[in-house]
């Protein structure tokens, strides 16, 4: 049986979140469901005693059909927000990642993929227009333009009005 990182407490969520960075000639890939007004980048929630970087390789197989090899550590992000009607507190660790050089999904501007049964759509976003996609958590905005040297651990709070996504 699969033990996600989460817990509810009253209206609060806590997850334990693994993200991933595909950067591609000038672009990142990004993903968003139906229910979803808004791109976030992909991955996963993190099982208990799953390291960070399996979860995202296990992510990315379940939802896309690839292995990606998980490069380097680049944000560990706390990160607070409201959704629907619950505020969440993630935690969350951001790793570049690479899709194998031969995968087709490189040079399909979007493609479709799936979270069991429900549709995931993924696209390849410049990222020289982040600041003007609605794009969750905002600080990936302007931070995907400039990818940090070294492990850069992040405070963040998307405002009441930004973190509203319905």
């Amino acid at each position: 049986m699969r033990r996600m990182i989460t817990f509810d407490e009253d209206h609060v969520r806590f997850t334990n979140r693994v993200v991933g960075i595909a950067l591609d000639r000038a672009r990142v890939l990004l993903h968003r469901t139906d229910d979803m007004n808004f791109w976030a980048l992909p991955g996963g929630r993190a099982e208990l005693l799953e390291p960070s970087p399996e979860t995202l390789v296990r992510e990315m197989r379940e939802e896309i059909g690839v292995e990606v090899q998980v490069d380097r550590l680049l944000w560990v992000a706390e990160n607070f927000f409201t959704y629907g009607p619950r505020q969440f507190h993630e935690i969350g660790f951001y790793f570049l990642m690479q899709l194998p050089v031969d995968s087709p999904l490189r040079d399909q501007p979007s493609f479709l993929g799936h979270e069991g049964d429900m549709p995931v759509y993924f696209e390849w976003h410049p990222i020289a227009s982040l600041e003007n996609l609605v794009l969750y958590p905002t600080f990936l905005r302007t931070g995907l333009k400039s990818i940090p040297a070294s492990v850069v651990h992040i405070i963040h709070t998307d405002s009441k009005e930004e973190s509203a996504r319905p």
